[in-house]
């Protein structure tokens, strides 16, 4: 959690022994040439550092301030030092600097403590702390030296990450529970094994392209599941279906994006169409095609149109694929009606476009 320790025990409440520090030769004050050169080395490592290094009095006054102090917190040395360092902490985080200042007066050193700090322009950092007693030649403590690195980035990527795996976790119940409706109504319906085991793995490879479709990615400002669309689903669920590099299911009209739910209960949903196609429709035949429309408004209205395939008549039997479509169609809140025309079946989908989660793109055909 932002600004939470680590650990479970609290950073300012464990002693450490006082490890040496940069700044405390820097403000000692050189005794001999050696040691002034020893100085200046020190001074140059502090300055180039990848990390914010600042040291302030025990009141809190601002003494040093490097460069990558000012590139993290957007003030310069000018402005910075003489300052109390409270310039930099959110008012809610105040409390801390007394904290602070009270283990530095008794020696001791507060490591890797995850806290929140501000910038010139009033943007929050996520920071991790280190902060270390300065003493005199004398051995008393006369400030503390604080080395600030900048989490924000880390903190963002383990957020992304935490929403991944909700995200990944919800998407596996929601496909478990289709994948249980699906069985539930197969062992009421099969006539055999085979036919069972046919008719599942038939089913649940439709749930695996559309949810190979809908996988999250994981960029750099978030986590989200990838936008696809009804053209995108009906090109990856038909694909088997090409002849000769012959697209034989084919679609026009407004594409619609679609997310989570929606996208599994239309690839079922289609499965079962092009299913009965194979078995009864055009697609039983070598020249036959299916044409989908989409239009989207208020209502999506997918029109599926079998062409060139053999004469069909109603079916009068209510089998498990009947059952499914029925209800995949009541959870989306839609309607189905199929017009048995001599030269092939017609099907219009009628869903509502808030059902879909998704927003229409730009027609395509």
């Amino acid at each position: 959690m932002r600004g939470e320790e680590t650990s479970a025990d609290n950073p300012f409440e464990r002693p450490t022994v006082s490890q040496p520090d940069p700044t405390d030769s820097i403000l000692e004050g050189p005794s001999n040439e050696s040691e002034s050169s020893a100085q200046a080395l020190l001074a140059a490592i502090v300055e180039s550092s990848d990390d914010a290094i600042i040291s302030k009095s025990i009141h809190g006054i601002i003494t040093s301030w490097n460069r990558s102090a000012e590139r993290l917190f957007g003030y310069t040395p000018k402005e910075a030092i003489g300052q109390h360092i409270s310039l930099i902490i959110p008012d809610d985080r105040l409390v801390e600097e007394d904290t602070i200042i009270g283990n530095i007066r008794e020696g001791r050193k507060i490591e890797h403590y995850e806290t929140v700090r501000r910038h010139k322009n009033g943007t929050l950092l996520d920071i991790s702390l280190t902060v270390s007693p300065i003493r005199d030649s004398h051995g008393a403590i006369i400030g503390a030296s604080k080395l600030a690195r900048d989490i924000s980035e880390r903190k963002r990527d383990a957020e992304r990450q935490v929403l991944l795996l909700r995200e990944m976790n919800h998407r596996i119940k929601n496909i478990f529970a289709v994948v249980n409706a699906v069985i539930g109504l197969s062992e009421r319906n099969a006539t055999s094994t085979k036919d069972l085991a046919t008719d599942l793995r038939a089913r649940t490879n439709a749930l695996a392209i559309a949810h190979e479709l809908t996988l999250p990615t994981v960029g750099a400002s978030a986590v989200r599941s990838e936008d696809t669309t009804i053209f995108a689903l009906v090109r990856a669920l038909f694909a088997a279906h090409r002849a000769n590099g012959v697209e034989r299911v084919s679609i026009r009209g407004n594409n619609f994006l679609l997310q989570g739910h929606s996208l599994t209960s239309l690839a079922l949903l289609l499965h079962e169409f092009s299913t009965n196609a194979v078995k009864y429709g055009a697609l039983s035949s070598i020249h036959g095609r299916v044409e989908i429309e989409v239009h989207n408004h208020e209502m999506l209205l997918l029109t599926w149109t079998e062409i060139g395939g053999p004469s069909v008549t109603p079916n009068k039997t209510s089998g498990f694929g009947s059952q499914l479509e029925r209800a995949t169609i009541n959870s989306l809140g839609g309607s189905v009606e199929r017009e048995w025309n001599p030269a092939g079946l017609i099907i219009k989908l009628t869903i509502p476009s808030n059902a879909l989660g998704g927003a229409p793109t730009s027609p395509t055909s």
